[in-house]
């Protein structure tokens, strides 16, 4: 029996030691990256300000996690902030930038090394997309559903799935679009209607897909088929090419917000997809789906962590320079209580956002109980700090030269996708009561 537990240790040690030398093999090529000279311009510091009360985003963080932040503040400041309006306002879809952001690592963050993952933490890519959505928030989502979408086929796919796709995705030279959602199916995502009915080698596919990320532009779409009974263990999900005989798409939808990636109805009739584009087991779906939705949740209360710093340093800037009865408004002691209880209410969200990472990252059993948490509060919290912002600009602020109605209107959405904050809400109190 001792001679198991020390042969079971020292393969516990053997995993451990392989596991840091590949974080330390992913480290060094972020940081030798030729993507990574676009960022170097202001590393050394994650924020502007002088004061901590103004941005404690790299506040708790070790040296590699700083050293993402750094990069990623300075390319969403050198490579996204420029042209952010513009990517808006002419709803382009930036492919090069988000091309730019795989060279960097970003392609599969938190996906295994085996096969291009750069195999980091859930904690490190909240950082990674915190400091990359003050650039572009809505780019930045895109870029979190892309990467939910290379884990789930890393984690659950086949050797010979992931061994096709999972590097084309981390490089993204195949961009990805994750397919719950349907018409009549929206909170209550089991009750989906897709069908997938086995036919020889292969699942025909039929039924329609809504709000779809990436919809008529990405090139793979992970969807969720009804191949079985009514509900959750009758849901199983499929890897499906874009070029597919039978695989359409909808008008792009015209959006408050998020215009810099495309929304479009993905459409299937008659769709055939070989049986080993299974990703996990039949059957399997719905839990793949709900763990990748874990993770999403924390991966867009990031993103809403960074556009809601963005616009509290953009109106810090702008109340120290608007000047009305003959003095800066900043001067004003309900103008300084507003910035404090913003900042306060920012660093809270963060902190929140940040423990379910790191639950996430731990396998705890409260994991999806505080990414629920997280989600709900900080895209709640965001929201009405970029809305207080909008308010501090006076009329400046609801004119589109300025960022800051475009972050408002970009983290309006963070409420509604990933499970709706009322569900989340359930989720929580139900776990409550138990």
């Amino acid at each position: 029996t001792g001679n198991r537990g020390n042969h079971t240790l020292v393969r516990l040690f053997d995993k451990m030691a392989m596991a840091a030398m590949m974080r330390r093999a992913t480290m060094q090529v972020l940081r030798t990256s030729p993507a990574r000279a676009l960022a170097r311009s202001t590393i050394g510091a994650s924020s502007r300000f002088s004061s901590t009360a103004a941005d404690t985003s790299a506040l708790g963080l070790n040296e590699d996690q700083q050293e993402f932040l750094n990069m990623c503040t300075s390319f969403a400041k050198n490579e996204m902030l420029p042209h952010m309006q513009e990517w808006d306002a002419n709803e382009v879809f930036p492919r090069d930038t988000l091309k730019q952001l795989a060279e960097l690592g970003f392609g599969a963050i938190y996906t295994s090394t085996e096969y291009g993952g750069s195999g980091l933490s859930r904690l490190d890519a909240s950082v990674i997309f915190e400091g990359l959505s003050g650039g572009c928030v809505s780019t930045t989502a895109y870029l979190t559903i892309h990467n939910m979408c290379t884990w789930m086929v890393d984690k659950y796919g086949s050797d010979e799935l992931r061994a096709k796709y999972v590097p084309a995705m981390a490089s993204m030279d195949l961009f990805g679009s994750y397919c719950l959602t349907e018409p009549g199916a929206g909170s209550d995502a089991a009750s989906l209607s897709t069908s997938a009915v086995a036919d020889g080698d292969d699942f025909v596919l039929n039924g329609s897909k809504q709000f779809i990320s990436g919809g008529g532009d990405s090139d793979v779409y992970v969807i969720m088929a009804r191949t079985g009974a009514a509900g959750p263990k009758g849901i199983t999900c499929f890897l499906v090419e874009k070029d597919t005989p039978g695989l359409s798409f909808g008008g792009k939808e015209k959006k408050l917000g998020w215009n810099s990636q495309p929304t479009r109805m993905v459409i299937m009739e008659d769709v055939r997809v070989p049986k080993q584009n299974i990703v996990g087991t039949e059957g399997q779906g719905f839990s793949i789906a709900m763990s990748g939705l874990n993770g999403g949740r924390i991966n867009i209360a990031s993103c809403s962590l960074g556009g809601a710093q963005a616009a509290l340093e953009q109106t810090i800037d702008y109340v120290k320079d608007r000047k009305q009865f003959g003095k800066p408004i900043a001067d004003n002691q309900a103008i300084q209580f507003r910035l404090a209880e913003m900042a306060a209410s920012l660093n809270a969200s963060r902190q929140v956002v940040r423990l379910a990472a790191a639950q996430l990252d731990a396998k705890s059993p409260a994991a999806p109980q505080l990414c629920a948490m997280a989600k709900l509060t900080a895209t709640d919290n965001c929201f009405d700090i970029v809305n207080q912002c909008l308010q501090l600009h006076g009329g400046y602020g609801y004119l589109k030269d300025y960022k800051i109605q475009q972050y408002l209107r970009d983290l309006r959405v963070h409420q509604i996708l990933e499970g709706t904050n009322e569900v989340m809400r359930m989720i929580v109190g139900r776990d409550m009561l138990k």
